[in-house]
């Protein structure tokens, strides 16, 4: 007999679940209030964990893990014909101003080489060199350049998956979901007052999770950030599609994609009430002095667009997935934050792998959901 699965929450997480899902002998009802604010909606990722400096083995075995995981992912899709996913190998500038931290990031990639190949040639490029690959920067910055980093855009990603996923039978509804309960099981949920019901119910819904669980007495502790990300338009005949993603010293990025479209991102607003998706001047303005300041170019580029997301985190800053302790049919993944685009196709994968009772090539006890109960 097939299994049902409810997949709560169409995002990037929730997508490739149910993508994962809808490829076995599985039932698959993907269930999306399409909130204002969804992470992956406004988000535009760079694919490059590769030369991050957190210490953290348990965080960099998974987001080294989901960069290992895209390009055979993505060529699967390609052969399901989604190929409009803005994914693309552009290679990464990771840039400084000051020569002894260029070595050190360039010491740091070699070392992680070893076990990551994917990570490709690793160049260490003079100032010259940094903006014949983004003519846009300012001068003096240096960089480390990384052959295997990749972009990819949010929403893009979003929808390919979630067609991949009904083009081989899942289900797509869009309301708002309600768990329903017997004791301590989940056996569906209500939509708009009708109700479906599954084996197993997979609840990855970023920043509204809490309020979610909370409907049937569980305590799960996450906090949000906001972001604010800008898009414009370059008035120049560039080639912006093969140009590198820019990791500058502070936190802030850009990123270009084809037709002169360049994000420049991001905010990250701890001290947000409630789910506030507002554009505000101040968010803009942060965005723009930090962006103009490494690249001022942009300065006479054409504004097209805000977007706000809210990045999901957990109290230690590691994403949590797998069975919610002390409960049979539920199942979660939460806390991606800043790395959502990096691994939330490869947690979709390990997520579907336990929804069917498998084991994933992961130590999923370091992720454990037990860690966000309250």
């Amino acid at each position: 007999m097939r299994k049902t699965v409810i997949v709560v929450g169409g995002g990037i997480l929730g997508a490739s679940t149910a993508y994962q899902l809808s490829k076995q002998d599985v039932d698959v009802i993907v269930i999306d209030r399409q909130h204002t604010g969804q992470a992956t909606d406004a988000a535009a990722g760079i694919i490059c964990p590769w030369l991050s400096q957190r210490r953290n083995q348990t965080w960099y075995r998974l987001a080294s893990g989901g960069a290992r995981f895209y390009p055979e992912f993505i060529a699967e899709l390609a052969q399901h014909g989604e190929h409009n996913t803005g994914y693309a190998r552009v290679g990464a500038l990771s840039l400084h101003h000051d020569h002894d931290k260029i070595l050190a990031m360039q010491k740091r990639a070699l070392k992680r080489l070893e076990a990551a190949p994917e990570i490709g040639e690793i160049t260490l490029l003079n100032e010259d060199e940094v903006r014949e690959r983004f003519p846009l920067l300012d001068e003096g910055y240096e960089a480390v350049h990384v052959s295997g980093a990749a972009r990819i855009d949010g929403r893009l990603l979003r929808d390919a998956l979630l067609r991949a996923a009904v083009r081989h039978g899942a289900t797509l509804l869009h309301g708002e979901a309600v768990l329903e309960q017997k004791g301590q099981r989940v056996v569906g949920v209500k939509v708009a007052g009708q109700r479906y019901a599954a084996d197993e119910v997979v609840i990855c819904a970023g920043a509204w999770a809490t309020e979610l669980l909370a409907g049937i007495g569980i305590t799960f502790q996450m906090h949000y950030q906001k972001a604010q990300i800008m898009h414009v338009k370059l008035e120049t005949d560039y080639d912006t599609g093969s140009w590198p993603v820019v990791m500058p010293p502070t936190d802030q990025y850009l990123l270009a994609f084809e037709q002169q479209r360049i994000v420049i991102g991001a905010t990250h607003e701890n001290d947000v009430t409630g789910y506030d998706t507002r554009v505000t001047p101040g968010g803009m303005q942060e965005v723009l002095n930090k962006g103009l300041e490494l690249a001022p170019q942009l300065a006479n580029s054409t504004f097209t667009e805000m977007r706000v997301g809210f990045r999901p985190f957990t109290a230690d800053f590691l994403p949590v997935f797998g069975a919610m302790p002390g409960w049979s049919g539920l199942f979660i993944a939460n806390g991606l934050g800043a790395s959502g685009l990096t691994m939330g196709p490869y947690i979709g994968y390990l997520l579907a792998q336990l929804v069917l009772g498998e084991q994933p090539e992961l130590p999923v006890e370091d992720y454990t959901v037990a860690k966000a109960l309250g």
